[in-house]
């Protein structure tokens, strides 16, 4: 399936971002700017089912195929957050980009309850900005806007899709086909210890980034740019030093 892309700047690196599950190219707006003041292209994309993409029929494999019919080969990087680092570690040995970044990837989701999709079904009935902003403070104003319109852009039935076919299993990559890092969120659930050295042993370079949650890119998109833009450079980000201000990088 063809993706709806995007693309802004015009430097010399190109990036790829790729969305979580729920969400659409906008949620990356301040990554994406950045970036873009960095010096960098950036490339965005909607998934299957999200945004101004087409929907279904849902399934892992078809994630992967739609990143490698939607972007360009040997790019800079690709970064893909919760399900699109699932995506993108499905579709890497395709895109061969120099380097992969995968943010809070959903390796590892846990077992979801059976009624979670009726559940999630009422959160987007009644999803409203004061809620936003309740369970994410730290967000701005545009961020609680683009939750909104990604919640009113998805297409429920890729929830069930994920609780019932990506939640509870492995997603866990067995090498990098590329030099990828992950980044973890120091308060997340997708990517615990365990899955951290596991994945630092096959070859990745692994780091977390603390006080964030799952949404890395919008509760610390500072950290978040410093650590891409290092390592698109070509600078592997230190597990000693601060990636920015107090959210510092460690296993």
């Amino acid at each position: 399936m063809r993706l709806e892309t995007y693309s802004s700047g015009t430097g010399d690196h190109t990036i790829a971002l790729v969305h979580g599950a729920m969400a659409h190219h906008g949620t990356w707006h301040a990554v994406e700017a950045e970036l873009v003041a960095r010096g960098h292209r950036v490339l965005g994309v909607d998934m299957r089912g999200h945004g101004r993409s087409p929907r279904g029929p849902y399934s892992v494999e078809a994630l992967g195929d739609d990143l490698a019919d939607s972007l360009p080969t040997g790019l800079d990087a690709v970064v893909g957050h919760s399900m699109g680092g699932v995506a993108l570690s499905l579709a890497v040995e395709r895109l061969v980009p120099r380097r992969a970044v995968y943010v809070d990837p959903a390796f590892r989701l846990p077992p979801m309850a059976d009624d979670a999709g009726e559940r999630m079904r009422r959160v987007f009935a009644t999803a409203d900005v004061e809620g936003v902003r309740q369970l994410n403070p730290r967000w701005s104003d545009a961020d609680v806007e683009k939750e909104l319109s990604g919640f009113a852009s998805f297409d429920p039935a890729f929830f069930d899709f994920v609780a019932s076919e990506v939640a509870g299993r492995d997603f866990l990559p067995e090498r990098p086909a590329v030099p990828s890092l992950v980044l973890r969120a120091g308060n997340g659930i997708t990517v615990d210890p365990r899955a951290a050295r596991e994945l630092a042993e096959r070859g990745f370079t692994v780091r977390v980034v603390e006080g964030a949650g799952h949404c890395v890119h919008r509760d610390e998109p500072a950290a978040l740019v410093d650590a891409l833009d290092g390592w698109v450079r070509g600078r592997a980000p230190s597990p000693r030093r601060a990636v920015a201000g107090a959210a510092r990088a460690r296993l």
